[in-house]
């Protein structure tokens, strides 16, 4: 892949690598690491464009080194290759570093909705329980209210237990079902949780919520 999204959540930048620029440009990755050493720029934009790494080749236990580059480095660097068939690359390269950056800020577009959609949901837990403490009646049972509605919504919402979204995904113990979610999904837990929230304020019991949700999402789903 030409160009990759790099670094952690919400700190990620654009950058492809020494090795594969030498591929590209059809170069000796020995010259391409003694261009970037050669290059003359100052130690801050060597630090900030240009950062050592290192690699091994399978079936082989020799440490390989390389450059991990950014846009910035990659423009300068190959800035000096000349030749028709250096300008297509870099046309391909220009190219492919614009296609990651628009995916790039769709991923910045999806993170910031699901962030509000996690706050939201927040909010709305907060309803639902409060609901169950004021409306369910007391019992022994009352204090499964909760995880029992949430089941019913994860079952209704995924076709899955809670158990297998967690195996599925691959969640840890202590972990939660909606850090793992999309903002979509995580509207349609809120919608669920409103709508069984205004269920029991009217007095409905689990089994009758339970019967009328799972009509409900069988008739959308045949229709």
């Amino acid at each position: 892949m030409l160009v990759e999204i790099k670094g952690k959540k919400n700190e990620e930048i654009l950058i492809t690598t020494s090795r594969m620029i030498a591929e590209v440009f059809e170069k000796r990755h020995a010259d391409v690491l003694r261009d970037i050493e050669n290059l003359g720029c100052s130690d801050k934009f060597r630090e900030r464009n240009f950062a050592f790494s290192e690699y091994k080749v399978k079936g082989n236990n020799k440490t390989y080194h390389e450059y991990i580059i950014t846009r910035d480095g990659f423009t300068l660097l190959v800035m000096g290759y000349t030749g028709e068939k250096a300008m297509l690359f870099k046309e391909k390269y220009i190219h492919a570093f614009n296609e990651m950056e628009k995916e790039l800020k769709r991923l910045y577009e999806e993170r910031k909705q699901w962030e509000i959609e996690r706050a939201k949901g927040i909010t709305i837990r907060h309803v639902l329980t409060d609901t169950i403490k004021m409306k369910v009646a007391e019992s022994p049972h009352k204090k499964f209210a909760y995880p029992n509605y949430t089941k019913l919504i994860y079952k209704t919402l995924f076709g899955k237990g809670f158990k297998e979204l967690q195996e599925e995904l691959g969640i840890k113990a202590k972990e939660s079902v909606r850090d793992y979610l999309t903002s979509e999904q995580l509207r349609e837990v809120e919608s669920l949780e409103m709508l069984i929230s205004g269920l029991i304020g009217v007095g409905m019991g689990y089994d009758e919520i339970k019967d009328f949700i799972s009509g409900r999402y069988v008739k959308q789903i045949a229709g």
